[in-house]
């Protein structure tokens, strides 16, 4: 992923055409983006089993209602299985999917059963700190493009990892148990005054689940704009 001063370049955003889960045709684009139409971080939290456990993912939004997310994942072999136990022994490479959101939370709200709640939460951080995140992202991804690790199901998670590169801004926050469990780690960034604190977390959280949204937003070009209509949260300064 190239960096053209302040123009980056990311190359396979992943953006694959659903019919199920299992069923999709392939798609990926290459998008450069100036790192000046910066604007916003999300924190996006997906359950499929309780409150305890979520998928952690970080979503870049930038000028003109253009979004990139990254999931953080594990590289499986074809017909391979995740195992959580496995997840522990070196069993699986690690992976940033760098993808259109259209993609990575429509896939989980409307296509991969059972169907997975879905929570986007704007971030309320200076613009200087998402300027750090992002860049800190695209120096992983590249390093991993020539040096290859390993997924670990406590250590170095979707979660973990997400908290390891806020340490590139000031005040970063220390690990706590509600990033080790992953499904409270909205709650975490709350307490942090990271996310909307205007409102009571649990009002918080009802107002930011997006999947009747994303179903109806379906393959919209405008799909990342309607699913943040009326989400709290301010842009950030």
């Amino acid at each position: 992923m190239p960096a053209d001063g302040e123009r980056i370049t990311l190359h396979g955003i992943r953006n694959f055409d659903y019919r199920t889960e299992t069923d999709f045709t392939p798609r990926w684009y290459d998008a450069t983006f100036d790192l000046a139409d910066l604007r916003s971080a999300d924190l996006i939290a997906v359950y499929w089993a309780g409150d305890a456990i979520a998928h952690i993912m970080v979503s870049f939004g930038f000028a003109g209602d253009r979004y990139v997310a990254v999931s953080i994942e594990t590289r499986k072999e074809r017909g391979e299985s995740y195992s959580t136990l496995a997840g522990f022994f070196k069993q699986y490479e690690l992976v940033y999917v760098v993808g259109d959101e259209r993609d990575l939370i429509r896939l989980r709200t409307s296509y991969r059963e059972p169907r997975e709640d879905v929570y986007v939460y704007r971030a309320q951080v200076p613009r200087e700190n998402v300027r750090r995140l992002f860049l800190d992202y695209v120096r992983r991804i590249n390093e991993l493009k020539d040096h290859p690790a390993f997924y670990n199901t406590l250590t170095t998670n979707c979660t973990t990892n997400v908290l390891f590169h806020t340490r590139v801004n000031p005040n970063s926050p220390p690990l706590s148990w509600k990033v080790l469990l992953s499904g409270y780690t909205p709650l975490y960034a709350y307490e942090l005054g990271r996310l909307d604190t205007t409102l009571p977390f649990e009002e918080l959280r009802r107002r930011s689940r997006v999947n009747e949204r994303a179903e109806a937003a379906d393959q919209a070009a405008d799909f990342s704009r309607r699913i943040r209509d009326g989400l709290p949260g301010m842009r950030m300064q």
